[in-house]
Parts: structure tokens; sequence; C-alpha cells
């Protein structure tokens, strides 16, 4: 079942187009993550469906009803906001029990679904104190249950974590991302945070300048963007600018800076002449010492050391080449690598494999 629909919905702003005419379809029961930088169209579109912002041009449904103009008390959803968005005034109790007050639900029956949701949240005893005796987390796990407790159809999320302390912000993923597995409510998440994204979503709508740049489920987006863009702005890329020297069974040279580099030949093809990026993620390449030789299936680039990073169990390296590309390689922390220097030598081999051409 499709929970929301956008067809060829746009808006304007004057002579500024913040969205571009889109299409898109968020499944019942999915987590769907709009992503991308400020600017990108994201919250208009968030906005477009909560029905605070009327589209230039298209239609908005929910469960397949036209709601367009419809107000946003008619599209049967709950909104978390960053802020909390919590009446100070109100003890915790009152503040989830409000909404069912606004509802006019009896009262044995507004008693026991608020006492179900502090248990779902796993905050019972919290029920009288005032929003402010709350930390962060609890506070946002209050929001949510606000909006769980009168079982909206969807919820819109807009930057619910953007306050917390990266810490807790990591816990809250996993507990909203918990909730969500055992509601089954269809959730539309707005963030800018690409670990967040990558952690919580079933689905991501990458956005860019107002137009949906790519969608699919984080790993396909992690390990086959569809763009420079794309490959840029989710995780860290060796991004490596050349063009196509030869084609030949189903692998294409790329003359670059570097030096020649091998790849698949993409989706979109790649005929000699054309201009073409190689991503390569940093996990995927192996820093060794530069007299070390590449097997016959893997590429190898030379350059110098000129900063390594002890991040736990990970050690992140940063090359540079003598044409001055710059690359970021990322591996486990093993004591093999404990000689490696700052201004040495070094090779940097990746299998010919792990780099994807975008034409």
């Amino acid at each position: 079942m499709i929970m929301v629909e956008l067809q060829q919905v746009s808006r304007r702003y004057g002579a500024v187009q913040a969205l571009a005419p889109i299409d898109l379809q968020v499944r019942k029961g999915e987590f769907v993550t709009l992503l991308g930088p400020s600017g990108s169209g994201k919250t208009t579109l968030l906005n477009l469906i909560a029905g605070t912002v009327a589209p230039s041009t298209g239609r908005v449904l929910i469960r397949g009803e036209d709601v367009t103009h419809s107000p946003p008390s008619r599209r049967e959803l709950g909104m978390v906001f960053q802020n909390y968005a919590l009446m100070p005034h109100m003890t915790v109790f009152e503040n989830i029990a409000f909404p069912l007050r606004v509802r006019r639900l009896p009262k044995p029956e507004i008693e026991r679904k608020v006492r179900e949701v502090l248990e779902l949240i796993r905050l019972p005893d919290v029920a009288q104190r005032r929003p402010r005796e709350l930390s962060g987390g609890q506070q946002q796990r209050v929001s949510l249950a606000r909006c769980i407790v009168y079982n909206p159809a969807l919820i819109l999320l807009d930057e619910p974590l953007g306050a917390l302390d990266k810490k807790l912000r990591e816990h809250m993923q996993l507990e909203i991302r918990s909730l969500h597995a055992e509601l089954g409510v269809t959730m539309l998440n707005v963030t800018h945070d690409q670990d967040e994204a990558l952690t919580m979503s079933d689905r991501i709508v990458l956005m860019n300048e107002g137009r949906i740049e790519q969608q699919a489920t984080p790993a396909q987006l992690y390990s086959a963007p569809v763009s420079v863009f794309a490959a840029d702005f989710l995780g860290t890329a060796n991004l490596i600018a050349g063009e196509v020297s030869e084609q030949s069974d189903g692998w294409v040279t790329l003359a670059t800076q570097v030096g020649p580099l091998r790849a698949r030949v993409p989706a979109a093809g790649a005929s000699p002449g054309t201009r073409a990026t190689l991503v390569v993620r940093p996990e995927a390449i192996d820093v060794v010492r530069g007299d070390t030789l590449p097997l016959a299936d893997q590429v190898a680039v030379e350059g110098t050391l000129r900063d390594l990073i002890v991040l736990g169990s990970v050690l992140r390296y940063h090359v540079r080449t003598a044409g001055g590309q710059d690359f970021v390689a990322q591996q486990q922390n093993h004591r093999r690598h404990a000689d490696m220097q700052r201004g040495m030598p070094v090779r940097l081999i990746w299998a010919a494999e792990d780099g994807q051409l975008l034409a």
C-alpha cells in the first residue's frame, strides 16, 4: 500500500524554484529519509506533505486521498520537531495526553493509552515530571510518544535529533529505529546527517538543488552512487577525474593525473574520449610500503603519507600523489601498520572491481 504519493509536486517562491516538479512514493510501514545539504528542498518537501505549505503545481495524496488543499488537521499525521515542542507548564503525562483530550477520548482510555506509550518508550516513572526535569533524550522520547499515542497514519520527523550531543544522538537513532520496527508506522525523516540517514532508513531520498538526485537503500546508495554529487555527499569518497583512453572486454582504462587506472565499464557506457570520474571508497584502499607490488587484478597509485590518524579501532591515512591528488584510506588498526610514518613513500592498492566509474 502506498501511504504517501507526490505527483509532479513543485514549490516556487517568486522567482526562486525551491522544489522542481518531482514524483515520490512512500510505502506503508516504510522509514524514508530525505537527505541533502541546506537549500536542497528536503524541508520544503516535508512541509508540502504536512500541509503547512501549498504546492505550486502537482498533487499530494495520503492513503490514496487527495489532500493537496487539506489543512494539516485533516491529514492524520504526527510531527516531531528538533526543539521537542513540549508544553513546559504541563507534566509529561499531560503533554502526551493532550492530543487525546483534543479528540475527546474518555478519561479511562486516555490514562490507559498514555501509560502504554510511556512503557513503550521506557519512561514509565517520569509521568509527573515537567519537561525541564528531563534530559534531552528523554524529552525527545516524550515528543515521540505524544505522536505515537493517537495512532497517526504517518509520522514526520523534522531533524528530530539535531539538538542532541553525538553519543545521545547515536543512542536515539537506535531507539527510533526500534520503535519503528515495533509499531510498523510509516515515518518520513528530514536530516542532513549522513550517519543518521544510513542508520535509521529503509530508503534514502537524496536531494540536490530542489531535485531528487537518487533514491535507494542505504547500502545501494553508498556502494552504487549514480552521480559524483551522490558519491561525494554520502560518506567519504576519493574522486579521480580523467578521460577514457581505452575500452575492451568490459573494462576501461582511465587516463588521470596519477596515471592510467582500470575500472569496469559503467552502465551508461564510456567510449574513448569520454570524460569520467573514478570513485574509490577509503575502506577499499590498502596502504602499503612504497616497494610493495600489486597483483594483476589490482590498481596501484604511488604517493607520500601526509598524515595518519588513529580513530580507535580504525586508522585513517591521508596520502598525496606527486601530481597533487589527495587520497583518504581507512583500515582496521593492525600492528602491521605501526611502522608507517609521515613523509614516507607509500603505495595505494585497491581491487579494480572496487572502483566505480561515473561517466
